[in-house]
């Protein structure tokens, strides 16, 4: 399975990303192990989708990362 997650991070900005290994790759964002939120701590795990396709995966976490994404990520999670 292929996961795409969106993170709440302290400043109040999503971090939206893809994995195959949710939890591992979570543990390394609160642990930071992760460069892009590591100036961000503490994250929090606000939204997960799993695919079977990762192609699928990349191709929602690229709309998420768009514009109309961003404006979704507003009105339904943060």
């Amino acid at each position: 399975m292929h996961y795409v997650y969106i993170l709440h991070c302290n400043n109040g900005s999503p971090y939206t990303g893809c994995t195959q290994d949710l939890k591992a790759r979570f543990h390394r964002h609160i642990n930071g192990q992760v460069p892009a939120t590591r100036g961000l701590l503490p994250v929090e795990l606000i939204f997960y989708c799993a695919f079977k396709d990762k192609y699928k995966a990349f191709e929602f976490e690229k709309y998420l990362k768009s514009g109309s994404g961003r404006a979704f990520m507003q009105k339904r999670f943060l």
